[in-house]
């Protein structure tokens, strides 16, 4: 009886779709293509928000990935805008790596058109149809997809999926927190996978890579464009004289005393970042957890509490960590507090799909 109220609980969590976790959105927030870099990185620091479409008008781009997603009018279905891309804070990150650390001001001003493609996500915009079920669009948060746009009112009703043609009178944004978000306020239907370890259950990645918390902030965003990572770990120096602190090094069995972030350069002010570009990280984010309105813009320090778990932490307990402290990995240390490894948002989503589609307990 037991084993049968379970698949139950399943089945009903396997009709959910897509309509159901955006009964409550907000508007989509997006910024113009003329937007300057700086006040793209304003909109998206009061909305609390790391990444948003870019839109342009109609019939002079070429969307991201080649898509063609529309704003229409509901009325006409005349297109009103085209969303070109997604710009990310790895974005401004790259831009900033990439153009050394002389006169950032200045460079804050290009428009935002011209930073998309820095980073892969930003060429990957896709939208989820609201039919869509909740296996189908785990899939497409399992395997790396970030977010991706949800249509109201679509032309494309009867198509559900990812797609890459789309026309409604508007969006809403759809992102892996979201779901994980919901998939908690539904945790009754996912036991008893959520009593189960993450290490029995296969969800932690072994290779993991950080900077030294003696490295600088230029060093470590250089090295973040470079291997595409959102977020590092700060590790603990061995303060051996042939330890490279400008580039990522092996974090096996090191000791993590923070994390540098792209959510960190969100909430800085450009003349503090460009004042901090050449100190180490860790004096950089102890710099920012100082200014008022990183403080009170509800921001979260990365040295505030580090967010870590064990091979034998439930996966239950790890959905609670990253949900509740609103970050998208943990560090999996063991019982010295050396990290053995780390468990992304999209590692957590790829475990739930698989339960979630099988007959096993």
């Amino acid at each position: 009886m037991q084993g049968e109220g379970m698949q139950r609980r399943r089945l009903r969590l396997r009709e959910t779709t897509v309509s159901d976790l955006i009964t409550n959105k907000k508007r989509l927030v997006e910024v113009p293509y003329t937007a300057s870099l700086a006040d793209t990185i304003n909109a998206l620091m009061a909305n609390r928000i790391l990444a948003a479409p870019v839109a342009a008008p109609p019939g002079h781009w070429i969307g991201a990935g080649g898509s063609m997603i529309m704003e229409s009018d509901k009325q006409t279905g005349a297109a009103r805008k085209h969303y070109i891309g997604m710009v990310t804070m790895l974005d401004v990150l790259s831009h900033i790596a990439g153009n050394g650390p002389e006169d950032l001001d200045s460079r804050m001003q290009v428009p935002v058109s011209s930073i998309i493609g820095h980073c892969l996500e930003s060429l990957t915009l896709w939208t989820i149809n609201t039919h869509t079920g909740i296996a189908d669009y785990m899939e497409i948060f399992s395997k790396g997809i970030h977010r991706a746009l949800v249509p109201v009112d679509s032309q494309m009703e009867n198509i559900a999926g990812v797609e890459l043609m789309e026309s409604a009178s508007s969006y809403h944004m759809l992102t892996q927190m979201d779901l994980l978000r919901f998939l908690k306020d539904h945790d009754h239907d996912l036991q008893p996978l959520l009593q189960r370890p993450i290490a029995q259950l296969g969800a932690i990645v072994d290779a993991v890579f950080g900077v030294s918390n003696k490295t600088k902030v230029m060093d470590a965003i250089t090295s973040m464009n470079r291997a595409s990572l959102n977020a590092v770990p700060i590790l603990e120096s061995t303060g051996t004289v042939s330890e490279d602190h400008r580039q990522l090094i092996d974090g096996k069995g090191r000791k993590p005393m923070g994390t540098f972030s792209a959510t960190d350069l969100r909430g800085c002010p450009i003349s503090v970042l460009q004042s901090c570009l050449q100190v180490s990280v860790m004096e950089f984010i102890n710099r920012l957890s100082e200014i008022p309105l990183h403080e009170s813009s509800g921001l979260r320090n990365s040295t505030d509490e580090l967010i870590t778990c064990r091979p034998e932490t439930s996966l239950g307990e790890v959905v609670d960590k990253v949900v509740n402290n609103h970050v998208h990995r943990a560090w999996v240390v063991d019982e010295s507090g050396m990290l053995t490894g780390v468990i992304s948002l999209t590692d957590i989503i790829k475990v739930i799909r698989v339960w979630l589609l099988s007959d096993r307990t």
